[in-house]
């Protein structure tokens, strides 16, 4: 499977990403910067991934600047045909201005920027919690109420924030996310995107390698149901 990993003007997590895909997992990974806009070098059994950062410095909202940028018409063409997208922080505000999934992430109810460890878990997963690491401003995910019932209803929402042992909690909630999501998909289960880093959650150098389970489930060994079962993602 190969990755291209595009790099915004303000992107700061892209080699993160980069050497998380290519170092700990193994995949190829191609670096793609935002003004590219030819994607043939990818099939639909690719991933095109929108990394974490400050795309264009946040200036009038988060990603809503970015999604003019050149490759975004590619990267829609892609989806649309059915090619993987996979947006972390930045990314999943990208793909939510982009209309490539619903919704929007708006300031943080603390109205602070957060940087910590949380735990998420899949829907529907029984298992133990995954901690992973988050880093916004403005992660708090926001949707109609017509709009979360139908992410409910056809099993789109993909993690949750948890507490350590996997109870979804409001205490548990780091930045207000209407009902504690921390990561969705669109209908179509081929773009997803979610606030927390799992690339800076892949090193056993760095004591946790949580984020790889999510990585792998989504994308790398989805069809194997023992890793996927473990990140909640067993429909996927």
């Amino acid at each position: 499977m190969k990755f291209g990993v595009v790099v915004f003007p303000g992107s700061n997590c892209d080699r993160d990403m980069y050497d998380s895909l290519l170092q700990d997992l193994g995949q190829e990974v191609v670096m793609l910067w935002h003004k590219d806009t030819d994607l043939s070098a990818f099939t639909t059994e690719d991933c095109i991934v929108l990394p974490g950062g400050f795309s264009y410095g946040d200036y009038l909202r988060c990603g809503a600047i970015a999604r003019f940028s050149p490759i975004m018409q590619s990267v829609t063409k892609f989806a649309g045909e059915g090619g993987k997208v996979f947006g972390v922080c930045n990314g999943f505000q990208v793909l939510c201005e982009s209309h490539l999934l619903p919704g929007a992430l708006l300031r943080n109810a603390n109205q602070q920027f957060i940087s910590k460890n949380v735990y998420l878990r899949g829907v529907g997963d029984q298992g133990c919690a995954l901690k992973v690491p988050i880093a916004h401003g403005e992660g708090r995910y926001y949707a109609d109420d017509l709009t979360l019932d139908q992410l409910e209803a056809n099993g789109q929402i993909i993690y949750r924030y948890t507490d350590e042992d996997g109870n979804i909690t409001a205490a548990a909630n780091p930045n207000g996310s209407l009902r504690n999501i921390a990561g969705i998909c669109n209908a179509t289960r081929n773009v997803f995107g979610m606030m927390p880093h799992p690339e800076r959650a892949c090193s056993e150098a760095l004591g946790n390698i949580d984020g790889k389970t999510i990585l792998e489930a989504l994308f790398i060994n989805a069809k194997e149901k023992p890793a996927a079962k473990k990140a909640g993602l067993v429909n996927f």
